[in-house]
């Protein structure tokens, strides 16, 4: 398994239907914490999440999400 950051960008006027995606759709990612922009006017998301490879981390969104959104694999490191 790898470790990816989603990040996904939409428009203001796409906001609601960002959030509405969600509905119905089954992910381990529902009912998550994401870190977001949203509220202060900047329509970002980010989630951390564990997947195979890049197209599974991004089948945990709804499709309108992850049309909007780069998987980017990253790994932690430790600092001195």
């Amino acid at each position: 398994m790898a470790f990816f950051l989603l990040h996904s960008r939409h428009s203001e006027s796409e906001c609601p239907a960002a959030y509405a995606a969600w509905r119905g759709f089954e992910s381990p990612l529902r009912r998550s914490d994401p870190y977001t922009t949203c509220m202060g006017g900047g329509h970002e998301l980010w989630w951390a999440t564990e997947a195979e490879d890049e197209t599974t981390a991004l089948r945990q969104l709804p499709p309108f999400v992850a049309e909007r959104t780069r998987a980017i694999r990253v790994t932690q490191a430790q600092l001195p």
